[in-house]
């Protein structure tokens, strides 16, 4: 399995202006590809109907679901975090948030690593101080494996200098979460990302 490219949506039903699953459709549907299930609040059952219903929005438009956490609630793509565990459950796809040189230097069987922040975040103020496209780029070097940029990513011109930056991919939580209208920052974030990977600058 190819690990996530272009646009990847993480998901916060607290965020949401809309039910989460409206939210996720509505961006799928401005050309998301690439969904991360978060809601790790959210007892097993509840969180594994949620990951079937978001299933039901991705698979038909041969789009993917990455469970955040080591149980990959009935799929084969999970996306753990930096502190583990160590070594990574055998799935289809495996993804890991990294930091820094030393994290990324722990990668093993890991398809893909996700690099934070890129950008000052409100999400998650304590990650610091964000790496911007010059740092990002530094780390991507590093990288044994493909990188999703995230951290503060809202705007096409956001997107343009992480894709130059060597990017595989932009991960984007608050601007689709907190939009009005989801399916147009999807898809404008979205051609973004195909403007730049057309133009051969990666």
């Amino acid at each position: 399995m190819i690990g996530p490219t272009g646009l990847v949506v993480l998901t916060d039903r607290r965020a949401a202006r809309r039910p989460l699953v409206e939210v996720v459709a509505a961006a799928v549907a401005g050309g998301t590809r690439w969904v991360v299930l978060r809601e790790r609040d959210l007892p097993r059952a509840e969180r594994a109907a949620l990951a079937d219903e978001l299933r039901q929005v991705l698979t038909p438009v041969g789009g993917t679901l990455v469970v955040a956490g080591p149980d990959p609630l009935g799929g084969d793509a999970v996306h753990l975090p930096a502190a583990g565990p160590y070594p990574p459950p055998r799935l289809g796809l495996i993804g890991r948030s990294c930091h820094d040189e030393a994290e990324l230097g722990r990668l093993t069987v890991e398809d893909y690593a996700v690099l934070s922040p890129v950008y000052p975040t409100p999400t998650k103020p304590g990650y610091g101080p964000p790496l911007l496209p010059s740092g990002l780029a530094t780390l991507i070097k590093a990288s044994p494996v493909p990188v999703v940029a995230l951290g503060g990513i809202e705007t096409s011109g956001q997107v343009r200098d992480c894709v130059t930056a060597g990017a595989a991919g932009v991960a984007v939580l608050g601007a689709i979460m907190r939009a009005e209208d989801p399916g147009a920052v999807a898809a404008a974030l979205q051609g973004a990302f195909d403007t730049v990977s057309s133009a051969g600058v990666r």
